[in-house]
């Protein structure tokens, strides 16, 4: 797949088999990215599919069939408490390009910030967009999923809790909750619910985030 690395552009698209380009990515590739005529461009379209094409003009000219890249047999997961100001957007960025699969925001019972209805529509398509753009330029082919906000209690009851002093992180852990920074409660780790350490110092939700998802990559890989 050395060809998705050395491109000039890699751009999300609705169908690889008919690559089209929106005025805006137009636009990007074009203009902001200044790919000429001729030069080798990728195409994906989220769900494992991708194309490499040649730039013409201002449209694109697929080259090759379409490559399927399967998604890993066990889902890698990473759900964190929803932390302040525009950090969630940042997360879920690192997150698209260490190559987690799903995404989940939560609410947690010492969380400071908690979305309404409203503002979670609003604020889950913008992570949908950041994801997007965090894909094309790590040249990823699968877009993660992202759900929420859900109660931490639910999500907990298929994860790992990360938490000082637990046992490290280890294969066969596909799911990791990061705690809000005032840590998880008592009522939330007190159903038997499993612990992982990332670390024994004490980070911030962000980081925390990163160093799991890291960690449950390279243990799949």
């Amino acid at each position: 797949m050395s060809v998705l690395r050395t491109a000039a552009a890699h751009v999300l698209v609705r169908d690889v088999g008919s690559p089209a380009l929106s005025d805006d990515q137009a636009h990007h590739v074009f203009r902001v990215l200044r790919v000429r005529d001729g030069a080798v461009v990728t195409v994906t379209d989220g769900r494992g599919r991708w194309r490499a094409c040649r730039a013409t003009g201002t449209d694109l000219e697929p080259t090759d069939e379409p490559t399927l890249v399967g998604r890993r047999p066990c889902p890698l997961t990473v759900g964190f408490a929803i932390p302040k100001q525009d950090r969630p957007e940042w997360i879920v960025q690192k997150l698209t390009e260490i190559g987690i699969d799903r995404i989940v925001v939560l609410h947690a019972e010492r969380s400071v910030v908690r979305w309404s209805p409203d503002r979670a529509t609003r604020h889950v398509a913008k992570l949908h967009r950041v994801a997007a753009e965090a894909l094309q330029q790590s040249r990823g082919v699968w877009l993660p999923e992202i759900d929420g906000p859900l109660p931490a209690l639910a999500f907990l009851a298929s994860a790992a809790a990360a938490e000082p002093g637990a046992r490290p992180i280890s294969v066969g852990d596909a799911t990791i909750a990061i705690g809000p920074e005032g840590g998880w409660t008592s009522e939330e780790l007190s159903r038997s619910v499993d612990t992982v350490s990332i670390g024994s110092t004490v980070l911030r939700v962000e980081t925390a985030a990163i160093v799991a998802a890291s960690r449950i990559v390279m243990h799949a890989e």
